[in-house]
């Protein structure tokens, strides 16, 4: 069996994936937060994921794969007061949103979607377990972890405990013994979200949700837990922690996979800048698989500048490889080696994608294995997943006015050609057909 390397995030490092049990792949991604639409920053994770539970599920007979909502947060709070919607109705909402989106980006279902608020006997009995241990103690109706008590908290972030100080999302309050202390459970208002509990009416805080979350679904110590670079700490440096003293573990997962900040035009996706796309507005504009292509033209580890220019580029890429298969069907038995072992090299999706694109190249010249290989290969990125002709139908109902390189040059070389015998008005025509 082939096996896959993986940059491990605790080890700072490609490592050779060795699964706790081959029989049975457990794998744990961070999900969203339900109060908005997501956005293409949102995206990536969801993506690069996909593709790396469609790699596993190659190589081993059962894979599970567990990616988490979260539906109780002050966040969502704050969104359904604004909106003047109940928590409920905007939860329920935004959970069909997502859903759309991610069917948009061509992702799986993951095999289990766990949402944070049916889960909450399995918080409270951690958050009993974590106090028994000594790891937890409560004040003034709150439950707060001690971090003194972890021995090597801080050995996925490599941060010291200044840094992790500074960094921690809860506010220095009295009730807590240190700075660095978190939160596993916080009073209600009555116009919060709540439930009972030993220390009277309240909810869970962000961290311990993931770590009950997924030792219901893959155990006390899986394979692989999986998020965004943001995550890291202080989220997953404290589900490490809680898992690992509530279970009397050294490990909550064996590898940890990360991926890259997304940018737009060179510039950090902010609310001020106004610059947050989200998935449905960039699947509208350039259709949810371009998206999906453009997304993983980067390594999943590296940032990714989510430009113009790279959304056109992965359109451009997809058409040529629609005309080069055709109407072909995938088979499994005609994966490319090359393009495999580019993909079981830490998911290097640029590489895999550069091979699609020479597969594509020798196809339309002809080589029919090429474009077989094409279609079944793509496959595993969850590209080409339609036939040309689906493909070619969609672009006439739904982006008929986009251009391709050719056409673009063309238009270049014509204005050019307007200004430089003085025909402003021709020029300034075609510079604002260019922008449209």
């Amino acid at each position: 069996m082939s096996k896959i390397q993986l940059y491990n995030t605790l080890s700072r490092q490609k490592e050779l994936f060795t699964p706790l049990d081959p029989s049975h792949i457990r794998v744990y991604a961070c999900g969203p937060t339900v109060y908005g639409r997501i956005h293409v920053g949102n995206a990536r994770p969801i993506v690069v994921f996909d593709v790396l539970v469609r790699v596993l599920r190659r190589l081993y007979d059962r894979v599970t794969y567990v990616r988490n909502i979260t539906d109780v947060d002050d966040k969502i709070n704050d969104r359904a007061a604004a909106n003047g919607q109940s928590i409920d109705e905007l939860c329920a909402d935004t959970i069909v949103s997502f859903h759309a989106d991610t069917a948009a980006l061509g992702a799986v279902p993951p095999d289990v979607e766990p949402r944070a608020t049916h889960h909450i006997d399995q918080m409270i009995a951690m958050i009993l377990l974590l106090i028994d241990k000594g790891h937890a103690y409560a004040a003034d109706g709150h439950v707060l972890f001690q971090v003194s008590t972890m021995p090597h908290y801080g050995a996925l972030s490599k941060r010291n405990m200044g840094d992790m100080i500074a960094g921690a999302r809860a506010e220095v309050a009295p009730y807590k013994r240190a700075p660095e202390d978190f939160i596993l459970w916080k009073p209600s208002t009555t116009s919060q979200p709540g439930w009972d509990s030993p220390w009277g009416r309240g909810r869970p805080g962000w961290h311990i949700e993931c770590s009950a979350m997924a030792k219901a679904y893959l155990g006390e110590v899986f394979d692989i837990h999986a998020g965004g670079l943001d995550l890291i700490f202080p989220h997953h440096e404290n589900e490490i922690a809680q898992s690992c003293c509530a279970h009397g573990t050294s490990h909550m997962a064996n590898y940890w996979l990360h991926n890259g900040f997304v940018t737009m035009n060179d510039e950090k996706m902010s609310k001020s800048l106004g610059n947050i796309i989200s998935v449905k507005d960039a699947a509208d504009k350039y259709r949810g698989e371009t998206l999906r292509a453009a997304l993983l033209s980067a390594h999943y580890r590296a940032p990714l500048d989510l430009s113009d220019h790279v959304m056109r580029d992965a359109r451009n890429g997809l058409d040529r490889m629609y005309r080069a298969v055709g109407e072909i069907a995938a088979t499994p038995d005609r994966v490319d080696e090359e393009f495999t072992a580019c993909l079981l090299d830490d998911l290097n999706t640029p590489a895999a994608l550069a091979r699609l694109r020479e597969l594509a190249r020798l196809a339309n010249k002809g080589d029919a294995e090429a474009g077989k290989a094409l279609k079944s290969s793509a496959t595993t990125l969850g590209l080409l997943q339609q036939t040309a002709s689906a493909w070619a139908k969609a672009d006439e109902t739904s982006d008929g006015n986009r251009m391709d390189d050719p056409a673009i040059d063309a238009m270049i070389k014509a204005r050019k050609e307007a200004r430089e015998v003085r025909d402003f008005a021709k020029a300034d025509e075609i510079r604002d057909q260019l922008a449209r």
